[in-house]
């Protein structure tokens, strides 16, 4: 494994737009293809990727563009449904996004006539991130400036609120534990709250400020991360509500942490653009530096594939991906 190695992106994909937020479909559609959306000023474009690492007759990238969703207005933030399947016929893809409106859009589209879309009122501030339920998904959470955390039936229907003490910056619902949601609040705060009782469960703490991003690790649901002024830290839930690990990563801030999916010991951070790039940081919990450094033009929004140790990051008019060694 090479150590901090500063490298280019592995492909780009150009876009029509600057890419504010990207997301792979963390759940099986039932393709050999990944899912992928992302989102711009005023759309959402749905494709999918296919690479090298994982089909030897692909060389480098193989992308295709499935739909150009008409958004109307800057994309915040996307969450993939579990029911998008492109084997299904007519296939299904959808997704749900948050828009500088406050408001929530869930899109449903069999890519051919079917393109239906719904708005979801009730967020008073900005909504930072939202999220499937990962097993039936027939409910959408979603966290917000407005100190609240929202669940949301499909047509749209509030059906819980959490009252948050500061804003609420990220949501993740876990497959292994459909009854738990995780919530972090920008006060440095990330609760647990029990979706049957509605009670906060279990409290971590990141003892500094301002927590802008956490992730629960897919292949281990003891372990959260999440970032926090300018450094990355580590929980195991199951021994302290205090970091047992944490480093200082971004010079200025770090903006955003995500776990790979297929190793619970890989995850990326990247930082607050600065005057022309930003930094992605790869990071191997058995290493002391970064295992990958990468940069991108104004970067903004980091996703992970499903099943390589791959991640993408948007920018100005192209999509940039970076595979890195497990």
């Amino acid at each position: 494994m090479k150590q901090d190695s500063l490298r280019n992106a592995a492909y780009t994909v150009d876009c029509e737009d600057y890419v504010h937020v990207i997301k792979f479909n963390p759940f099986d559609s039932g393709d050999a293809c990944s899912l992928i959306a992302y989102g711009g000023n005023n759309y959402v474009v749905v494709g999918t990727c296919r690479f090298q690492e994982e089909d030897a007759e692909v060389e480098g990238i193989q992308y295709k563009t499935l739909r150009t969703f008409h958004h109307g207005i800057r994309v915040d933030a996307i969450a993939w449904s579990p029911e998008s399947r492109l084997d299904a016929l007519p296939p299904q893809i959808r997704f749900c996004t948050a828009a500088s409106d406050k408001k929530l859009r869930l899109f449903t589209s069999d890519l051919h006539d079917k393109n239906e879309y719904k708005t979801f009122d009730g967020h008073s501030d900005y909504v930072n991130d939202l999220v499937f339920a990962p097993k039936e998904g027939q409910e959408i959470a979603s966290v917000s400036d407005d100190h609240t955390c929202r669940i949301w039936d499909l047509e749209g229907n509030e059906k819980a609120c959490f009252v948050l003490r500061s804003p609420g910056m990220s949501v993740c619902w876990h497959p292994e534990e459909a009854f738990k949601l995780m919530v972090a609040e920008k006060n440095g705060t990330i609760q647990f709250y029990d979706l049957i009782t509605h009670q906060a469960i279990l409290s971590l703490d990141c003892e500094q400020t301002p927590l802008m991003s956490a992730d629960w690790c897919l292949k281990n649901t003891l372990k959260i991360g999440a970032v926090a002024g300018s450094d990355w830290l580590i929980w195991d839930i199951s021994r302290s509500s205090y970091p047992q690990d944490k480093r200082p990563v971004h010079v200025d801030r770090a903006r955003l942490f995500r776990w790979s999916r297929v190793n619970e010991h890989l995850f990326a951070t990247i930082g607050y653009p600065g005057k022309t790039t930003t930094q992605l940081l790869v990071h191997h919990l058995g290493h002391p530096q970064p295992i990958l450094t990468g940069t991108a033009a104004v970067g903004s929004g980091l996703t992970w594939h499903r099943t390589l140790p791959l991640c993408a990051v948007g920018g100005d008019h192209k999509i940039f991906f970076w595979v890195t060694e497990m």
